[in-house]
């Protein structure tokens, strides 16, 4: 019976000891949390501010406002109001920017006075992320002045930093593709260019050979006016109707008047396109090409028959030849189509 009397009074003792523990627990962790924010995070924040650290709400400058003046006697300002302007320049976000206003200035200022001053230093080492974006964006920016001022700004802070690899090499970056970009454009205006060069020359040239071929038109009406007034008079046509057929035959041959016969002739050459990769490799060659000059004295069925170098020249001289002119040939006075051979050559 005492065995249980016992056991059963330390198990009351344990169930009123547990309600005791807890609020204990409960009464010293809200002790904790309030000296943490009533005493021990303003300490620190203050500490920050005055060690010039980055404080926890910076004054974000309005968009648009204009940078403030630097101060006019920097230089014979004192290592504590470098400091003071250097805070001032941190809770305004002036890391790197404006030149001759920012607080990495105004810190290396301070070193180059004192060199040992560590506020100086850590302000230096803990504003460096920061500093570093501040001129990652410059750089997306493409301010590239500006952005090779801010790199070299943080490599006097801190030369080993391997951020400055990356930024010089983002900043290489963006060069070359704000390059390349505005080749393109180039490249687009002289494409543009010639397209507009080429169409001016093919009409001109065929407004030229519509002139060309109304003046042929007007030749050859007036020959065949001039025939028809050399036609044998009508008392003669009797006559030579009665003659044997022989002799009709002999007569007929004798004052017949064929058409005329001719080549060719160019009108209106073309001057090949020389290759701009050959034209850099300063390279030289010749191709041959045969074509078809057709009835309204264009050509057609231009093709390559040699040259040298292969596939260097072919193209430009195909598209030269394809913008030829000729006065047709002529059989019996009527225009036909003609073949012919052309070596062009390509020199510097």
């Amino acid at each position: 019976m005492d065995t249980r009397y016992l056991l059963d009074m330390r198990r009351r003792a344990r169930g009123a000891a547990k309600p005791l523990v807890v609020a204990i627990i409960v009464v010293l962790a809200v002790l904790v949390i309030g000296a943490w924010f009533l005493i021990i995070k303003p300490h620190q924040e203050m500490m920050a501010e005055d060690a010039g650290g980055h404080p926890t709400a910076p004054i974000a400058a309005s968009p648009g406002a204009a940078a403030p003046a630097p101060p006019a006697n920097v230089a014979s300002m004192d290592v504590n109001q470098l400091l003071q302007e250097a805070r001032r320049a941190i809770n305004e976000q002036r890391y790197l920017a404006p030149a001759g206003n920012n607080a990495f200035e105004f810190y290396l200022r301070v070193l180059a006075k004192q060199p040992g001053n560590q506020v100086a230093a850590d302000a230096l080492r803990e504003t460096f992320p920061y500093a570093a974006t501040s001129a990652e964006q410059v750089i997306n920016a493409r301010d590239f002045n500006e952005s090779q001022r801010q790199i070299d700004l943080l490599a006097k802070a801190d030369p080993a930093n391997f951020t400055l690899t990356i930024l010089r090499s983002k900043l290489d970056a963006q060069r070359k593709l704000q390059d390349k970009q505005q080749q393109q454009v180039i490249d687009q205006q002289k494409a543009q260019q010639l397209a507009a060069q080429r169409a001016a020359t093919e009409k001109a040239d065929a407004d030229k050979l519509a002139e060309q071929q109304k003046v042929q038109a007007a030749e050859a009406a007036a020959q065949q006016k001039s025939r028809q007034a050399r036609t044998v008079p009508q008392p003669v046509q009797q006559a030579v109707a009665t003659a044997p057929t022989a002799t009709r035959q002999s007569e007929g041959t004798a004052t017949s008047n064929p058409g005329t016969t001719s080549d060719a002739v160019l009108v209106k050459g073309a001057e090949p396109v020389f290759p701009p990769g050959a034209l850099r490799a300063r390279q030289s060659g010749w191709v041959v090409v045969a074509f078809t000059i057709d009835p309204n004295g264009r050509t057609s069925g231009v093709h390559v028959t040699n040259s040298q170098p292969k596939h260097i020249f072919e193209r430009a001289a195909i598209d030269a030849v394809s913008r030829y002119r000729f006065t047709p040939a002529m059989k019996n006075g009527e225009p036909v189509a003609s073949t012919r051979e052309q070596r062009i050559e390509f020199n510097l």
